[in-house]
């Protein structure tokens, strides 16, 4: 198995099929604590002991997506942060949206 937080996010034009089946789920079993919902996205909620860390930790997600060039969806309240990510470019999963949550694991650790 490649550490996914070791590769980076590669721009999706379109045109592929999103992940799905086998593929979709050797993704998903790298990245326990992330959620596939219907295929389409992985979703994590992230847990902190207040607002200001869990502010801080949005801030890191956010120098993290903005290095990969892919970008979550984050909602941020008090002592939590969920973030969910697809592809939209195919409204759907890639290999970009495992490697992007695994980067993000790195950061919750």
């Amino acid at each position: 198995m490649t550490d996914l937080a070791s590769k980076n996010c590669v721009p999706c034009r379109g045109g592929v099929p999103p992940l799905a089946g086998k593929d979709l789920e050797q993704l998903s079993e790298q990245l326990s604590d992330w959620k596939v919902v219907d295929g389409h996205h992985i979703t994590r909620l992230f847990k902190f002991p207040d607002f200001r860390k869990a502010l801080a930790f949005v801030n890191k997600v956010g120098e993290v997506a903005e290095e990969q060039g892919h970008h979550p969806d984050i909602l941020l309240g008090w002592g939590k942060a969920e973030v969910t990510t697809w592809t939209h470019a195919i409204n759907g999963l890639t290999e970009s949206d495992f490697i992007l949550a695994a980067k993000i694991d790195r950061l919750y650790s």
